[in-house]
């Protein structure tokens, strides 16, 4: 008998004592029966079981864990208690499920993980989530019966309240307090949409169908459901990016990575019970209609103009298929807002579905002209989205195919024509994309020299070079970055800053420094971390990402979006830098450029709305509490919504147009986006103005750069600072 199909048939770990075996599966039968808490007798969940296929595939994700990836992390006990909370945490990750006599008694199996996870025996962790399944339709089925006695008895008069984000809370203690805060949810819920303006019986519709729907999963909870969140808590140990696709999850991998083809053009990823928006992709629908965020939650999701559907609780598959649809139909999502203060603050955003193609994708240029002190500069801006190449036109020999490389380098020779006195490189918001492309990019600005080392496991050093000694641009150079640069952008922005090659503006970037491969099972497949970024000077990618030469704020949340704000990610760290050529020291001038750019911002009307958005938003950040006294949470309701209203005004006003006479001219100027693709908010960016103005004044401080750059006077030497 395989050590699989003993799992099938015993419970329970061989390397346990028979008592500790005993005590196990008499805890968790103990659970799933009921005995601690009360189970309805009508509820019709069936426990799903572990395959022999699914425990093959977990024996193969502990070797492939231990022997490839690139973190060394053992299987050990302490391990076993690190995916127990990670499990928990997945599968109740706001602490309303479950109380603290459940955590209390599952503890028990906690040290066992990962002896069990190490020979492919499921059991346990099916167990657990057979029990939370459990205790979410014991949940639901209460949610519905406050529903049936009315939600026009409840009393919102009481000075009461409710936490926001209860990720870190305690535990409630039994079934009784996790009543009162079912009461308190529920009632949150419904002031949520009065103050929005539904009345009383739509309110109650909605709600009610919201929790049929997830009694409805909850009772459909597959095998599948189970084993994908158990080895993801597992594999999540490792880093966050390592992580397992099952069979069904494979077949669509591109889903993970974008609704691209007739859809959205969105990055997702299951956050708990959620749909989360990671990032959009560059000219896509969602992209070009402007509302969608990084870091928006999807509640629903409606076709045109029928009902919507909540999605709250599906599995990121069934969400991805419900937006997708035929080009020009248009899919309504309502989502909780990034910033929004608590997780009842929902917007709903209307995009018409399209194909992304890759011309949209493609790097643009436009020229701007800043007057200074009676004199004018010509400055080029150049912005890439992602970093692209058709491959198939590649590999089909097409000698004209498109790619970031050869696009910036035509843009380049426009610009150079068209007798710019400087470069400034958009790379806000670019995700990343073709490694090689980030490599070939880079030179066209330098001689020639390495661009990124690549590390992996048996820390081998791979060191990728340019070694075409034709430089493409060699003026002043300023790169533009933020939070959502990432991967291929920071290793091209990194290079330029090590290379003293041009100066980097803008917001950390995000910190994605590793490389993954897929590696296919026996059932599913297996995402692994297997090697990870380097500069030429030495320090990682990783985790910090690149740190700007002139730092600009950002109304991106740091805490919630980038590497370093992901459980078990990677750390920075450094290697030996590499031999590279140094062609600017900006050190003499730095502290010059910087306080001029503080001048100029602080006298700034945009800088000024900027800061008062991001106050707004951190102000926002804060809430731990919400009041559930219908009085109070109008006047704080109110106050955020003219907040918003002021803002948008504001705007408006420095681009010379009329203000929105109220919210509601606001939010009906805003679904108007969704009808034209091409009609999205063309607001004044004046990020990139100032990485002109910081060229200007790089030029005017120091008028020995023009000549230290051009490529008949300055000599290249070869250092490793």
């Amino acid at each position: 008998m395989t050590i699989a199909e003993n799992t099938m048939k015993r419970p329970f770990l061989p390397s346990l004592s028979r008592k500790a075996g005993a005590t196990l599966a008499l805890t968790l039968s103990l659970l799933v029966s009921g005995a601690y808490a009360k189970v309805d007798e009508s509820a019709r969940y069936e426990p799903v079981a572990p395959t022999i296929d699914q425990a093959r595939a977990n024996i193969l994700i502990a070797r492939q864990l231990q022997f490839t990836h690139f973190r060394n992390l053992g299987i050990s006990d302490d391990l076993s208690g690190d995916v127990f909370d990670a499990y928990l945490n997945y599968l109740d990750s706001q602490r309303v499920y479950l109380t603290q006599q459940d955590i209390d008694t599952l503890s028990r199996v906690k040290r066992h993980l990962g002896s069990a996870l190490k020979t492919g025996q499921l059991q346990p962790g099916f167990d657990i989530y057979n029990l939370v399944q459990q205790r979410v339709i014991e949940r639901l089925k209460f949610a519905l019966h406050l529903l049936d006695d009315g939600i026009n008895e409840m009393d919102f008069s009481q000075d009461d309240q409710i936490l926001v984000d209860r990720s870190e809370a305690n535990w409630e203690a039994d079934s009784a307090a996790l009543d009162d805060l079912w009461v308190r949810r529920i009632k949150n819920a419904v002031l949520a949409q009065r103050l929005n303006g539904s009345d009383d019986d739509a309110i109650e519709e909605n709600l009610r169908r919201r929790y049929e729907g997830q009694l409805k999963r909850a009772y459909q909870a597959r095998s599948e459901d189970a084993f994908q969140a158990y080895m993801n808590a597992f594999t999540g140990m490792w880093d966050p990016h390592t992580s397992y696709f099952s069979p069904r999850t494979s077949e669509n991998f591109n889903i993970n990575m974008s609704l691209s083809l007739e859809g959205i053009g969105a990055v997702l990823q299951s956050d708990n019970e959620y749909t989360k928006v990671v990032r959009l992709v560059p000219g896509g629908p969602a992209s070009k209609q402007g509302q969608l965020q990084p870091a928006d939650r999807i509640v629903s999701v409606a076709q045109g103009e029928d009902k919507a559907v909540n999605v709250i609780g599906w599995r990121l598959d069934e969400v991805v298929d419900l937006i997708r649809g035929p080009r020009n139909s248009t899919v309504s999502l309502e989502v909780i807002p990034a910033n929004a203060a608590d997780e009842t603050i929902t917007r709903t955003i209307a995009i018409k579905r399209d194909e992304v193609k890759l011309e949209e994708q493609s790097a643009s240029k436009e020229v701007i002209q800043l007057d200074r002190n009676g004199q004018t500069y010509r400055i080029g801006v150049i912005d890439i989205p992602t970093f692209y190449a058709d491959f198939q036109a590649m590999q089909a020999g097409d000698p004209n195919y498109k790619s970031t490389t050869r696009d910036v380098r035509k843009l380049i020779s426009e610009l150079k024509a068209d007798g710019v006195d400087g470069l400034v490189m958009d790379l806000r918001n670019n995700g990343g994309g073709a490694l090689h492309e980030a490599n070939d990019l880079v030179g066209l600005f330098i001689d020639k020299g390495p661009t990124v080392q690549i590390r992996n496991a048996n820390n081998d050093v791979q060191v990728l070079e340019d070694g075409d000694p034709s430089v493409v641009y060699d003026g002043p150079l300023v790169v533009l970055v933020n939070r959502m640069s990432a991967s291929a952008s920071e290793i091209f922005a990194g290079a330029i800053q090590d290379y003293g090659r041009g100066l980097v503006v803008g917001s950390q970037t995000f910190g994605k420094g590793t490389v993954q491969a897929v590696r296919p099972l026996n059932h599913g497949q297996l995402k692994i971390t297997q090697s990870k970024f380097y500069r030429v000077s030495g320090g990682s990618t990783q985790h910090k990402g690149v740190i700007p030469d002139i730092e600009i704020p950002s109304r991106i949340d740091k805490a919630r979006i980038g590497e370093d704000a992901l459980d078990h990610a990677l750390p920075w760290d450094q290697i030996e830098a590499v031999p590279h050529a140094r062609y600017f020291d900006f050190t003499n001038v730095i502290d010059e450029l910087r306080q001029r750019h503080g001048e100029r911002f602080n006298s700034s009307p945009e800088f000024k709305l900027l800061q008062e958005e991001i106050a707004f938003l951190n102000q926002q950040r804060k809430t731990d509490f919400v009041s559930l006294n219908l009085d109070k949470r109008k006047a704080h309701h109110n106050q955020i919504e003219q907040t918003r209203l002021s803002i948008a005004n504001a705007r408006r006003e420095l681009r010379g147009e009329e203000p929105f006479a109220d919210l509601e001219a606001l939010e009906d100027w805003q679904n108007q986006q969704a009808a034209d693709l091409d009609s999205g908010d063309e607001e004044m960016d004046f990020i990139i103005r100032e990485g002109g103005h910081i060229m200007a004044d790089m030029l005017e401080l120091d008028q020995r750069m023009a000549s230290i750059l051009a490529p008949s006077r300055y000599t290249a030497k070869a250092e490793a600072p």
